[in-house]
C-alpha cells in the first residue's frame, strides 16, 4: 500500500508553538483510506458551532487547502474515492473533515464511541462536539482485543479495509483512544494520535514545551494512562527497530521527517 502524510490542520500556540494535524492516506486496491481527517471544510466555514472554544487556544489557521478533501482531489482523486476513515479518537482537530467524505465508513473503538456518543459524561460532553456527525457517517465500532501486535496486547487487524491496517487500543487521552499501524511495504507507520503530543514524552531527551505538557494533562481522560503509554512507546522507541516509524498527531518535525522519507 501506498501511504501518503498530509497536513490537514496547521495550529499556532499562543506560546508560539507550532503543531500539524498529521493525516494518513492510504491508496489500496480497494480505495483510499484516511487515517484521521484533520480540520474539514466545515470547520473553516463554522468554526463556532464545530470546534467551540478549543479554537481560540490552538488557533486553527483555516486553510481550505490543507483540508482532506482538497488535497485528496489535487492528487487527482475524487472525495467518492476515499471508502473507509479510520479515526484515533473524536477530537474535533481529528474528525473535523469527516463531513467532506459522507460516503465513508468511519472506523473507531466501540469506547471511544460510547464515550462520545452514546454515554458521554459530563466532561466528554463539554469535550466532543456532535456537529462533527451530525451528517450521519456509517460508524463501525471496533473491539480491539486478543490480537498482538509488536508488544500491544489489544489489537485488531481491520482486513475488511485491507490486510496491514491494524487498530490498537490506546486509552488515555480519551476514553477509547487508539493508536493506527499501517503496513506501507517499506516499512510499518504507527500513527500514535494524541498518546504523545512532543517526541519528548517517549525519547527522553528532547525537552517538551511546558505548553504542550500542560495541554496534555489538562486534557487528559486518565493521565496515570497517558503516562503509562509513553512509558511503552518509549521501550517502542528504545528498540529502534528498522522497519517501525513512530509518529503522533501534531509534531511538525515527525510530519516532516514522515514525508522527507515516503
Amino acid at each position: 500500500m501506498k501511504v501518503r502524510h498530509l497536513n490537514c490542520g496547521t495550529m499556532h500556540l499562543p506560546t508560539g508553538v507550532e503543531l500539524v494535524c498529521h493525516v494518513l492516506l492510504i491508496e489500496t486496491d480497494a480505495g483510499l483510506v484516511l487515517v484521521d481527517s484533520g480540520y474539514g471544510l466545515d470547520d473553516i466555514a463554522r468554526p463556532a458551532r464545530r470546534i467551540g472554544a478549543m479554537r481560540r487556544f490552538v488557533r486553527p489557521v483555516f486553510e481550505v487547502a490543507e483540508t482532506a478533501a482538497r488535497q485528496v482531489e489535487g492528487l487527482g482523486y475524487r472525495r467518492s474515492d476515499v471508502r473507509h476513515i479510520v479515526v484515533t479518537h473524536f477530537d474535533a482537530d481529528h474528525i473535523g473533515g469527516l463531513a467532506d467524505f459522507p460516503e465513508a465508513t468511519v472506523h473507531t473503538t466501540a469506547a471511544e464511541y460510547r464515550g462520545a456518543v452514546t454515554e458521554p459524561g459530563l466532561r466528554e460532553r463539554i469535550r466532543f462536539r456532535s456537529a462533527q456527525w451530525a451528517h450521519g457517517p456509517a460508524i463501525v465500532r471496533h473491539e480491539p482485543a486478543g490480537e498482538r501486535w509488536r508488544g500491544f496486547a489489544a489489537a485488531k487487524e481491520l482486513t475488511e479495509i485491507a490486510p496491514g491496517i491494524v487498530l490498537i487500543s490506546l486509552p488515555g487521552h480519551t476514553r477509547g483512544h487508539a493508536a493506527v499501524a499501517v503496513d506501507a511495504g517499506h516499512r510499518w507507520v504507527l500513527h500514535c494520535g494524541d498518546a504523545y503530543f512532543h517526541p519528548g514524552s517517549i525519547d527522553g531527551y528532547s525537552p517538551v514545551p511546558a505548553v504542550l505538557a500542560g495541554m496534555e494533562a489538562a486534557v487528559a481522560w486518565d493521565l496515570r494512562q497517558v503516562r503509562a503509554n509513553h512509558a511503552r512507546l518509549n521501550e517502542l522507541y528504545r528498540r529502534n527497530e528498522p522497519d517501525l516509524l513512530l509518529i503522533c498527531a501534531h509534531d511538525p518535525d515527525l510530519f516532516e521527517h514522515a514525508v522527507a522519507t515516503e
